[in-house]
């Protein structure tokens, strides 16, 4: 019998606030792009895509991700671009905090201590708000929205004909697990 796997990665989960106010803006931006936008209970910015892993690996990921220290921050989002080959409209940072892009390189570096290599390309921390966008955008906005980091999250992700469906698996606020 084989064993079951997970779609898993690691992100940033926003707080309720946070996420309303991204959720809206995903709204505006699907609009103005004539595209899809994104379930409000899908927010997030992802750390480190992991793919398909084993389920028994969990564990593993969960102590890997409890030892890594990661200090709160706040990240002012204030810009709104397309990769237009994938079709999607992003939300993200002009000035990206350091403590984001260290936690991003402490999850690599562990992932690959256990085997997991992430993509070579590098790391571009941004919030899908946007698929299958026919009008490509590109502008500041001129009000921020701020998002106070406190935790990173590993999510499954479970993908059908609909939409792509998250579940925390578990959260790691500011250097400790809960």
């Amino acid at each position: 019998m084989a064993e079951t796997t997970l779609r898993l990665f690691f992100a940033l989960w926003p707080d309720p606030a946070s996420r309303a106010a991204i959720a809206d803006l995903a709204v505006q931006v699907a609009a103005e792009s004539r595209g899809r936008a994104v379930a409000s209970d899908n927010v997030h910015l992802t750390l480190a895509f992991l793919g398909a892993q084993r389920a028994s690996s969990v564990p593993e990921l969960r102590a890997l991700a409890s030892a890594i220290q990661a200090a709160p921050f706040q990240l002012s989002l204030d810009e709104i671009g397309c990769f237009r080959k994938a079709g999607i409209a992003w939300l993200g940072a002009t000035s990206v905090p350091s403590e984001v892009i260290a936690l991003q390189a402490n999850l690599a570096q562990s992932l690959a201590g256990i085997g997991i290599v992430l993509e070579a390309r590098p790391f571009s921390p941004h919030l899908t708000l946007a698929r299958r966008v026919a009008v490509a955008l590109r502008r500041r906005l001129a009000r921020p929205i701020l998002w106070s980091v406190s935790s990173f999250a590993l999510v499954a992700s479970d993908l059908d004909r609909e939409r792509a469906r998250y579940k925390l698996l578990d959260e790691w606020h500011a250097g400790r697990s809960s």
